[in-house]
C-alpha cells in the first residue's frame, strides 16, 4: 500500500501565513544591493560587457558569453541571506544546505557566522537546530518534510526558494490532483529534485533522454517490472508500480537541466501517450507545463552562440556540484572544444597548470593548458557564479600570457 498523500498545498498555505515565515526580505534591499555589488561585481567584467563581450590584451582575446553568471533567483537568494544576517545580528542562523552551488559565496556566509546543516550518514542532522533559531531555505528549496520539521521546532524560516522552482512544485501538485504520475527530468539526488518530488504524489525521475526512451517503450510495450524498478532504484516514489503508475503521466523538470533535452523528453511522452490512447482520450493521460527556467535557457542559448566562434579553448566557471554549470560544459564538449570546468581562479596556477573537473570524472590537473602564441578563449559561468570570480580567472589568463 502507498502512503496516504499529504495535502502539500494546504501545508504551504498554513506555513506562508505563519508569523515565523519570511519570503520577501526585511526591507533593506537597497543597502544589501550595495554590499553585494562591492563583494561580487567587477569593473573588468563590465568593461568586457561594454565592449561587445570581447577583450583583447597581448596574445589573448577573451570572448565572454552574452548571458552568464548570477541569475535573478540566485541574486535574490544571496541578498536575502545577507539581509537575514543583518536583521538578526545576534541570533544563530542556519542554512539547510549550500545557499547556492558556489564555494566562494558559501565561504563568505560561513565567515558571517551562518551555519550549514551537515550530512551525517547521508541524512541532514537537524538536531543541532534549536527552537526559535533562524533557518534559511536555499535557492533550490527544501523538502516538505524539512519544512514541517523546522515549523514544528518553532524556527524562524527565511525562504529564498527561486520562484521558478516554486513554479515546478505547482506543476507536480497539479499532476497529483489529477492522479497523474510526475515524470521529472532531473538528477534524483539533487536537492532541487528531492524538494520537487516531495510535493509530487507518485513520481519517477529520469536523468536523460535515454532513460525517458526506456520508460516510453515500457508504456507502449510493457516489460519486466522488476527490471524497471531495479534500473530506476532510488528515483521513484514509495510503492511505485510501472504497470499501474504509467497509465497517466505529467512531465516536469529540475530547472537547471538542458532545455533542449527537457523539451525532447516532454515531446517523447506526449507522442507516446497519443500513440497509446489516441487523440480522443489523450488529454486524460498526459499533462505538461512549461517549467524551463528563463535564466538557465538564456545561459545555454548564449553558450550555443559562443561555441560558433573560432575559439582555442573554453573556460567554464562554476561550482563542481552546480548542475547548470555542468550542462554549459556539456555544450562545449559536444561542439568538440577543449573545455575546462573550474570552480574558482585558485584552480589556475602561475606555472600554466589548471585543476579542473572533466565531465563525470574526478578533479584532475592539466599542464600547459594555455597554448603558446595568440589564443582566443571562450568564457562562461553558471548561474551561481559571481562576476568577480569570472574576472579573477580572466586576470590570471592575462597574467600567464604576458
Amino acid at each position: 500500500m502507498k502512503n496516504q498523500q499529504m495535502d502539500t498545498r494546504a501545508f504551504k498555505r498554513s506555513l506562508h501565513q505563519s508569523e515565523n515565515y519570511h519570503r520577501r526580505g526585511f526591507g533593506n534591499e537597497a543597502e544589501i544591493a550595495e554590499v553585494l555589488n562591492t563583494e561580487y561585481q567587477s569593473n573588468l567584467i563590465q568593461t568586457i560587457r561594454n565592449n561587445n563581450y570581447i577583450l583583447e590584451q597581448g596574445d589573448v582575446t577573451i570572448h565572454l558569453a552574452e548571458s552568464f553568471g548570477f541569475c535573478w533567483g540566485v541574486e535574490r537568494a544571496v541578498a536575502m541571506a545577507y539581509e537575514t544576517r543583518q536583521h538578526f545580528p545576534t541570533e544563530k542562523i542556519w542554512i539547510t544546505n549550500e545557499i547556492i552551488h558556489n564555494p566562494s559565496v558559501n565561504q563568505r556566509l560561513q565567515e558571517m557566522n551562518v551555519g550549514f546543516i551537515e550530512l551525517v550518514d547521508g541524512e541532514k542532522d537537524f538536531s543541532v537546530v534549536n527552537s526559535g533559531e533562524v533557518v534559511i531555505l536555499p535557492a533550490f528549496g527544501a523538502s516538505v518534510s524539512e519544512m514541517q520539521l523546522l515549523n514544528d521546532k518553532g524556527c524562524t524560516i527565511v525562504d529564498t526558494t527561486c520562484p521558478w522552482v516554486s513554479k515546478v512544485w505547482n506543476s507536480v501538485e497539479k499532476h497529483k490532483k489529477k492522479d497523474h504520475t510526475s515524470i521529472i527530468h532531473g538528477k534524483h539526488q539533487h536537492e532541487e529534485t528531492i524538494a520537487t518530488s516531495s510535493f509530487a504524489g507518485t513520481y519517477l525521475v529520469v536523468l536523460n533522454l535515454k532513460e525517458a526512451e526506456y520508460v516510453a517503450n515500457y508504456i507502449l510495450n510493457g516489460g519486466s517490472a522488476q527490471e524497471f524498478l531495479s534500473k530506476f532504484a532510488g528515483a521513484y516514489s514509495e510503492g511505485f508500480d510501472p504497470d499501474q503508475d504509467l497509465l497517466k503521466v505529467g512531465v516536469a523538470n529540475q530547472t537547471t537541466m538542458l532545455k533542449s533535452e527537457t523539451e525532447q523528453i516532454g515531446k517523447l511522452f506526449e507522442q507516446t501517450m497519443l500513440k497509446k490512447y489516441g487523440p480522443v482520450d489523450f488529454n486524460q493521460h498526459f499533462m505538461s507545463f512549461n517549467t524551463i527556467c528563463d535564466a538557465t535557457q538564456e545561459r545555454q542559448d548564449a553558450m550555443l552562440k559562443l561555441v560558433e566562434e573560432d575559439l582555442s579553448l573554453m573556460l567554464v566557471i562554476g561550482g563542481f556540484n552546480s548542475s547548470n554549470t555542468t550542462h554549459l560544459q556539456e555544450i562545449a564538449i559536444e561542439k568538440g572544444f577543449t573545455s575546462y570546468h573550474i570552480d574558482s581562479a585558485h584552480r589556475i596556477n602561475m606555472s600554466n597548470e589548471i585543476e579542473h573537473k572533466p565531465l563525470d570524472q574526478s578533479i584532475t590537473t592539466t599542464s600547459n593548458w594555455l597554448p603558446k602564441g595568440k589564443i582566443t578563449v571562450g568564457v562562461t559561468s553558471g548561474a551561481s557564479t559571481p562576476d568577480k570570480v569570472v574576472a579573477e580567472a580572466i586576470a590570471k589568463i592575462f597574467e600567464l600570457k604576458k
